[in-house]
């Protein structure tokens, strides 16, 4: 391969094009960006900046060293709109079309919005910069702030929110959120977190109508029928892959880009990685998307290596993993969960919000739940069978 595109600047593209070069590719490289800036992290978004601990210069995931180090051609603030298989080619918005022999698509997701808010002022979405910034504008003075879905993203709004001596609510429509990927009883010690630093948690309910008045939001009703006021509504409920410029590309694309268990689509120039990935999990008999940050860092390595080997000679076999701050809690999952999985308090306890939990399944360690036991974890963590990854390499 003489050239190859990365199409998505953030981690999961950066750590690509990091991997492109740790394994021996020394042709042309492009990467193309939606956003105009050099990659960044996103986790502390929703934490650090968010309270105004860290500036934008303290996100960055390189320095212009390693940058430079990468010798690659940037084309950011000007995203792709179209792969055209047939020759690989990325048509971008500005027109320009860049040739490539390889594409790697990270161009990650994008957060869901309530129907209905779009121009009603203090309505926040949180997954760039950009976002992060006006939110973090809006939250100062006394306000009032409703977040919409308790999952991690809200969860760890909700705290910084709490954090800035802010009246916060916290609404969620399912019963209990988090419960397929911790199980109900570790589920619920996370939503007693929010109990104990005095934020509201309204749970099975949704939200109804964003009210307003000269544009600019004042309450959230709920189908409970329950009025909550609101100077500042911040919504979490999940995001959407970018495949919007994938649509005539003739890649199977279904909640995301399929792909085998090493990454590669149905042809073999083209790999995905990272939030927008859909991979095939032989463990599990289907395929699944993993919006972690280990994930889009830890998949690039097998997905360039099948890249440059021009078929699939390597799967992703590492047991997922994710973290999340919350009212200076870290807490800290690896494995998978499932129905049935028998989870026990092996050190700490739970009323304490400080333990370690295990899950297990037919007598195997399959998952590990701790809250401020980081180096506990890390035990625990290297004990988890690895996946089962028995298919055949095509």
């Amino acid at each position: 391969m003489r050239t190859i595109a990365v199409v998505g600047t953030s981690l999961a593209g950066y750590s690509a094009a990091q991997q492109l070069r740790a394994q021996g590719f020394e042709g042309r490289l492009v990467m193309v960006g939606d956003e105009v800036h050099l990659p960044y992290d996103r986790p502390p978004l929703s934490k650090d900046f968010l309270l105004g601990k860290i500036d934008q210069d303290a996100l960055a995931l390189a320095d212009q060293s390693d940058i430079d180090e990468l010798a690659a051609e940037w084309r950011t603030g000007d995203p792709a709109v179209r792969l055209r298989c047939s020759d690989a080619s990325i048509e971008l918005l500005s027109g320009e079309r860049i040739g490539a022999d390889g594409v790697v698509i990270a161009t990650g997701a994008a957060p869901r919005t309530l129907p209905g808010t779009e121009g009603i002022a203090g309505v926040h979405a949180l997954r760039t910069l950009e976002d992060a910034a006006r939110l973090r504008d809006e939250l100062a003075g006394d306000r009032r702030v409703v977040v919409v879905g308790a999952g991690f993203i809200g969860a760890e709004v909700a705290s910084s929110c709490a954090a800035l001596g802010l009246d916060v609510t916290l609404v969620e429509a399912a019963e209990l959120p988090l419960v397929h990927a911790l199980g109900l009883r570790m589920a619920a010690a996370c939503v007693e977190l929010h109990g104990d630093h005095g934020v509201r948690v309204r749970l099975g309910t949704g939200v109804e109508q964003i009210r307003s008045g000269s544009d600019r939001v004042t309450g959230v009703r709920l189908t409970s029928g329950e009025e909550l006021p609101a100077d500042v509504v911040v919504v979490g409920i999940g995001v959407s892959p970018n495949t919007g410029w994938l649509a005539d590309s003739g890649l199977t694309l279904a909640d995301g880009v399929g792909c085998d268990a090493g990454g590669v689509t149905e042809l073999p120039n083209v790999v995905a990685v990272g939030d927008v990935a859909r991979v095939h999990r032989p463990d599990l008999g289907r395929s699944v998307r993993t919006e972690h940050w280990t994930a889009a860092s830890s998949q690039p390595r097998a997905a360039i290596r099948n890249l440059l080997a021009g078929r699939t000679v390597e799967h992703h076999d590492d047991v997922p993993y994710f973290w999340s701050d919350q009212y200076g809690v870290r807490i800290q999952f690896a494995g998978t969960v499932q129905p049935g999985d028998e989870v026990t308090v092996v050190d700490g306890d739970v009323a304490d919000r400080c333990f370690l939990a295990h899950y297990e399944r037919g007598g195997r360690l399959v998952g590990v739940l701790a809250f401020n036991q980081p180096r506990a974890f890390g035990r625990a963590r290297r004990q988890i069978a690895k996946p089962a990854l028995d298919a055949p390499l095509s």
